[in-house]
């Protein structure tokens, strides 16, 4: 027992050696990345427009349903941020036939629970339960949709619960930060529109939730999503009894915006804050155009994962920042880069001026095969875990959709994001994260930082 504690204890002591002199112990070659492979799916579309895809997957006897309608924040006007939400907390509050208590105990009686999430272009009304309650679960669902009850006396605490998350929003630093960063790259298309005020908040009535559901909800901007163990014929049955006699309703709203690359600087004032927040970022190609892959492996060698270039830089040599991360950030038919980081005040100067070095050193120069390699790997492992589960397999089939993709970029992927290269990496750092073009806004303490970032405030050309 004495012998293996020793043994134990000596191997530690070696490891912290070769930690702190920076000796990595290269981890050990990986498979060949395989393909990933769409289970076979059948597809419906009903006479009024809805889409039906049914997937059977995995070996648990468990089904996902899923009801995605085009229908978000993007159909919000001006003055009614945030009531696409409203609309959806209300939705989980009853129907016309069922209680939201009685909504939550059927749901739970089939072995699960119901969800309800808003995002700027799509509304989901999501289920799992046992596989034997499948059409069941389509019918609760439907209720939810097709009939729901809007109770007035449920508004006033809902707007109050709106009002207390616009508070805490307000009151953190990224919140803001990215708030100003959406303001300046869209303006006043509602993608620009992150925060409502809290008079907006108290205006909407009954009445407005109504109209904003009726203007936008139809089974023309439908698609339901079926993934798990199931009876497809009673699945697709339960669906049209369901389904079939919904009003077609408007079609999908179509509001790109348009943005261009272009040098903008914003600073927030937060008078002792111990840290400053970043946001670096520029429009660039959405999933629709080509060279989109390319892009998703250049932004996760250069921010975009924990053994990034950024994040090595600033994180692990330099120690100015916990968790620095880029990302690529998607919308129908729009997507943005962006570095976000939160600094500690003093080194918010040397963070820009690493971030923008690693920026050029990219543009300037391919990464090394061996470096590229493990990023791929990185990538390909992590689309496949992604796509390990029901709710997985769904997020992707409704990303196909909304961005107008086949199959294709499913089964494909592994092997375009192995087939990048070096010097694609560098042109498309050059061609998109052009960093003379790029918008940059500061939350953090200005008397401690404004000298230090000085040069980047010139970039502004207002």
């Amino acid at each position: 027992m004495n012998t293996t504690r020793w043994i134990l204890i000596f191997t530690l002591l070696v490891a912290a050696v070769q930690i702190q002199l920076g000796q990595k112990q290269k981890p050990p070659e990986g498979e060949t990345p395989k393909d990933f492979t769409l289970p076979s799916k059948q597809a419906v579309t009903l006479k009024n427009g809805l889409s039906l895809t049914l997937v059977p997957y995995g070996a648990l006897p468990k089904v996902t349903v899923s009801i995605v309608i085009r229908a978000g924040n993007v159909n919000e006007e001006a003055n009614e941020v945030w009531l696409a939400d409203l609309v959806g907390d209300l939705m989980k509050e009853g129907t016309a036939s069922r209680s939201a208590q009685q909504i939550a105990e059927e749901a739970a009686g089939m072995g699960g629970s119901v969800n309800i999430g808003v995002g700027p272009d799509q509304t989901s009304i999501r289920g799992d339960v046992l596989s034997e309650f499948g059409p069941k679960l389509v019918s609760l669902l439907a209720d939810i949709v097709r009939n729901p009850l809007f109770p007035e006396s449920e508004l006033p605490r809902l707007k109050n619960d709106q009002i207390r998350q616009l508070t805490v929003a307000k009151s953190q630093p990224r919140q803001l930060t990215m708030e100003q960063f959406h303001k300046i790259l869209y303006g006043e298309h509602p993608y620009g529109r992150i925060f409502p005020t809290e008079s907006m908040l108290q205006s909407y009535t009954i009445e407005k939730v109504r109209d904003f559901f009726e203007k936008n909800f139809g089974a023309g901007r439908t698609s339901i999503y079926v993934v798990g163990r199931f009876d497809d014929r009673a699945m697709e049955k339960a669906v049209r009894d369901a389904f079939e006699t919904w009003q077609k309703g408007p079609h999908p709203l179509v509001n790109i915006p348009k943005t261009s690359a272009r040098r903008a600087f914003h600073l927030i004032d937060r008078p002792g804050a111990p840290q400053s927040t970043i946001y670096l970022g520029l429009p660039v190609i959405n999933p629709a155009e080509k060279n989109y892959v390319p892009l998703l492996v250049t932004n996760a060698l250069l921010g975009g994962s924990f053994g990034s270039r950024i994040t090595s830089n600033i994180r692990e040599q330099k120690g100015y920042t916990y968790s620095p991360s880029s990302t690529v950030s998607v919308r129908y038919r729009d997507a943005y880069w962006v570095q976000v980081a939160d600094v500690t005040t003093e080194s918010t100067g040397p963070a820009l001026e690493e971030i923008f070095k690693e920026i050029d050193r990219l543009q300037a120069e391919p990464p090394s095969t061996e470096e590229l390699k493990g990023i791929q790997n990185y990538l390909s492992g992590t689309f496949v875990l992604q796509n390990s589960s029901r709710g997985g397999i769904i997020g992707q089939l409704s990303f196909l959709r909304l961005h107008g993709l086949g199959d294709d970029y499913l089964s494909n992927y592994v092997q375009n994001v192995h087939s990048v290269t070096p010097q694609q990496v560098s042109e498309i750092t050059r061609r998109q994260i052009r960093d003379e073009k790029m918008i940059l806004v500061i939350t953090g303490d200005k008397k401690m930082i404004e000298k230090q970032i000085e040069e980047y405030a010139r970039i502004a050309p207002e």
